[in-house]
């Protein structure tokens, strides 16, 4: 039994690295990035241009102050720390990787992932300043669940397609080349 559990599998080595690189990423954030403030600070700001841009698009007058964003006659949106996406793509980064694939496609996956989340973010400060301007009584729950759930469904959604991604390259190296048939 003892000897069973030792043996490296595929799901242990996976879980391993994970809570690994979990444990790195909530210590290098929590513990430093956090606390320090600037990087927060700087993806805070991108995220309310972003979301400004947007609204703008719509045809909104838009006011921004610092970590503020709004809609002209509302109250506002203030970006504080937790929510600049940072830590989920700490959360995204350790499973892409974590599970098994080519390094190569990892940084270009993670690249893409990270741009990703990025976006959706502002897509959520936008929508969140949209329901402050038509319907600022669902504001606090599209805030606590609807656009929280997206976000992390999207993170979801992307795990998936790596799975896939990572496990199409594997299937890939694994078969057998084409041989060659000469005509005579």
């Amino acid at each position: 039994m003892v000897r069973e559990l030792l043996q490296p599998s595929p799901i242990r080595t996976f879980a391993l690295k994970a809570l690994g690189i979990f444990v790195l990423w909530y210590v290098l954030y929590e513990l430093w990035l956090l606390p320090d403030g600037r990087l927060d600070h700087w993806v805070a700001l991108r995220v309310i241009d972003g979301a400004a841009f947007v609204t703008k698009l719509i045809g909104f007058e838009v006011w921004m102050q610092g970590r503020v964003v709004t809609i002209a006659g509302n109250n506002g949106i203030e970006m504080v720390d937790g929510c600049t996406g940072i830590s989920a793509i700490g959360l995204f980064l350790g499973f892409i990787w974590a599970y098994p694939g080519q390094n190569r496609s990892r940084v270009y996956f993670s690249l893409m992932g990270i741009t990703t989340i990025y976006l959706v973010n502002i897509l959520r400060i936008a929508t969140l300043m949209l329901m402050q301007e038509w319907a600022p009584q669902f504001f606090d729950f599209t805030h606590d669940y609807s656009t929280t759930t997206i976000f992390y469904l999207v993170i979801f959604f992307l795990w998936m397609l790596w799975v896939r991604i990572a496990d199409g390259f594997e299937a890939l190296e694994t078969q057998p080349a084409p041989q060659e048939h000469s005509s005579s």
